[in-house]
């Protein structure tokens, strides 16, 4: 499909989630991390952060007992690759059921993952599996982390304003609990085991009813490269993750997302519906502090993170799907942010209206 000039604000169609088979419970997760973290100094004092991340459930990629042993970088990725794939396509066919688009009049595709490697991407394989026309756009996107998602909906909102004719499939799907190095015995190996998991999302984008997007905006934090990221060692990708982002959520989130809505004379407090990324417990807390988020919003962030933990890049787009329930729909023309954090250390906004 050839682009035409740009067209008017592409709408949210529809939004599929899906997650591995293997749920477990927090205090299930807890026990094990007793076991494998045997030797951190202090461990007993640590354990603490497991009942105060507001989690209660999680999905895993594998069994809880599959964590504590050892394995390679190369297992661990393939296991990743299959299981990714097969998460897209499910939440992708979803989104698809949902929007009433078929795979034939998808002009895009925008894939989103930072914890496995893979040569072609997976959306390669996922755009034959859904039966999507080869000549469709292909967008792959690593290395954003839990800002993935979000960064994502921004670059899929452009694509489609290029392909007013078609529609642009979104994918975002990470799976964190496959990154566990089981050597790693440090306090930031730990507080990640506290948090992540597992899972996939999926939106379709185009013309038709349903929220618009009107654009996105992105700030970098400079000389933070140490809050957030991996390490690659011989173990595979080695979670580097500072516990000073609800600090900085405080300290900094509040002037870097009003720089961002300037752009669309918008400002937190005119902001009448927020899509958080919940990074944990804290984290929700620092964006009620610093942003004064409405009791909904912050509800949905939470339930999300009690329910699936935070699964990275996916975890704002399961928030978004919750608030454009059709249980409790937002009045028209309300303002709407989708917000998340991430390596660099960075935020990404993607600007909605209702």
């Amino acid at each position: 499909m050839i682009p035409t000039s740009p067209s008017p604000n592409p709408r949210l169609l529809g939004i599929g989630t899906a997650v591995p088979p293997y749920r477990i419970g927090q205090a299930e997760a807890k026990g094990l991390a007793e076991r494998l973290f045997e030797g951190l100094p202090g461990l007993h004092r640590l354990l603490g952060v497991f009942e105060h991340t507001g989690i209660e459930t999680r999905y895993l990629s594998a069994p809880l007992e599959w964590f504590a042993q050892e394995h390679s970088f190369a297992e661990k990725n393939a296991l990743w690759a299959d299981t990714a794939l097969t998460l897209s396509i499910q939440a992708s066919q979803a989104a698809l059921a949902q929007a009433e688009v078929a795979a034939e009049q998808i002009a895009a595709v925008v894939w989103v993952s930072t914890t496995g490697i893979a040569t072609p991407s997976l959306e390669a394989y996922l755009v034959q599996r859904l039966g999507i026309p080869l000549s469709a756009v292909r967008l792959p996107i690593w290395g954003l982390g839990c800002a993935g998602g979000v960064a994502g909906l921004s670059r899929s909102a452009e694509l489609a304003r290029l392909y007013p004719n078609g529609y642009v499939l979104l994918v975002a799907v990470e799976l964190c609990s496959l990154t566990f190095v089981r050597g790693d015995l440090s306090k930031s190996n730990l507080v990640a085991s506290s948090l992540f998991a597992d899972g996939a999302a999926a939106v379709v984008l185009g013309p038709g009813k349903g929220p618009e997007v009107r654009g996105g905006f992105s700030r970098l934090l400079p000389q933070s490269y140490g809050v957030m990221g991996w390490d690659v060692t011989e173990g595979g990708l080695q979670v580097r993750f500072a516990q000073s982002i609800p600090e900085l959520v405080r300290g900094e989130l509040g002037r870097l997302i009003g720089e961002g809505l300037e752009g669309y004379a918008l400002d937190p407090e005119t902001v009448g519906s927020w899509a958080l990324h919940p990074g944990g417990a804290k984290v929700l807390a620092a964006y009620r502090e610093a942003l004064g988020i409405d009791a909904r919003s912050l509800e949905a962030s939470g339930c999300v993170l009690k329910t699936f933990g935070n699964m990275s890049s996916p975890t704002a787009l399961f928030v978004l799907q919750r608030l454009m329930s059709p249980l409790e729909p937002l009045p028209a023309d309300t303002p709407g942010v989708v917000l998340a954090l991430g390596p660099g250390f960075a935020v990404e906004g993607t600007v909605l209206q209702w």
